[in-house]
């Protein structure tokens, strides 16, 4: 059922009422709680696991040219078209106590701790976004990403490392995404998609473009310290002015539950440095309910808000 607010936003926006229309279609009238044609991602043979948020294959295999990356470039089908519906799909249930969990994105800490909604417990969680930055439109970048990755390859030598970076998702925050979004918008393809703003299809995919580049620019740097056999991935796509289905409506951003090519085709390049890995699994952390407190609460909220999500 839906909400009064729900049905209201339909009638003023009708683009997002035939959204709705087509996740019930790629859902099976909701039965599916996120793409269960989608590739097990935790099932597959790996060291370390690099997420890039919203990466699209095809943009990936293009851009990816301009960098020195060594491996295999191939392509797996993601079991969401959002973050949190990737993760429900690849982690409830899971014992993950072999695994570190190095990320920049808020999303696990909002399904596991706030909603409640994800059975997951990582053997360790290092977030990003909550120790190692400072909040600002910039939202987090790709470096201090990297860089806790460095020191959980010393700290965690015998786990795999699933990494997970904010970019290519936005804030875009190379030079013309910041020239032409000067205000600081969360999310230009969302404003995109409901009329909010009027800029080209051409803008957007530059700007997304860009942020691919800025992060693969640390990936390549980061890549040769991964011990092991690591994986280039992404935890969904992206629509940049293609068309939904079935019904065809233009496109942006990543809505949960539709399942088009281009929201679930995601790179899966594949590289490997020196031996793999001895992995033990061992205790699971309790880290989040440590320390869940007002102040962490807060700073995800505020990084939320700067993807776009709140």
């Amino acid at each position: 059922m839906y909400s009064l607010d729900q049905l209201r936003q339909g009638f003023e926006n009708p683009r997002a009422a035939l959204r709705e229309l087509n996740r019930l279609y790629w859902t099976r009238l909701g039965r599916r709680k996120y793409n269960t044609d989608g590739t097990a991602f935790f099932d597959e043979d790996w060291d370390n696991l690099l997420i890039l948020d919203g990466c699209r294959y095809d943009t990936f295999a293009d851009v990816g040219r301009q960098f020195d990356l060594e491996g295999v470039l191939d392509f797996r089908e993601s079991r969401g078209s959002a973050t949190a519906e990737f993760l429900r799909g690849n982690l409830d249930g899971r014992d993950l106590s072999d695994t570190v969990y190095v990320t920049g994105s808020t999303i696990f800490y909002q399904e596991r701790v706030w909603k409640d909604e994800l059975d997951a417990e990582f053997h360790e969680v290092v977030d990003v976004w909550g120790d190692n930055i400072d909040y600002g439109d910039d939202g987090v970048p790709p470096e201090p990403v990297a860089e806790a990755t460095r020191e959980a390859i010393e700290e965690y030598p015998n786990k795999r490392l699933l990494v997970h970076f904010v970019q290519p998702h936005a804030p875009y925050l190379g030079e013309t995404g910041k020239r032409a979004f000067p205000d600081y918008r969360p999310n230009p393809l969302a404003d995109k998609f409901l009329g909010r703003i009027d800029a080209s299809e051409d803008l957007l995919r530059e700007v997304y473009r860009e942020n691919l580049e800025l992060v693969l620019t640390e990936v390549e740097d980061l890549l040769p310290d991964l011990p092991g056999k690591s994986v280039i991935t992404a935890d969904h796509g992206m629509l940049l002015g293609e068309r939904e289905f079935p019904i065809p409506i233009r496109s942006y951003g990543h809505p949960e539950r539709v399942y088009t090519d281009e929201m679930v085709e995601v790179p899966w390049f594949v590289s490997q440095h020196g031996e793999r890995k001895e992995i033990v699994a061992d205790s699971s952390a309790s880290a989040y309910r440590e320390k869940q407190t007002e102040e962490v609460d807060e700073q995800a909220r505020e990084h939320l808000e700067q993807m776009g999500y709140l």
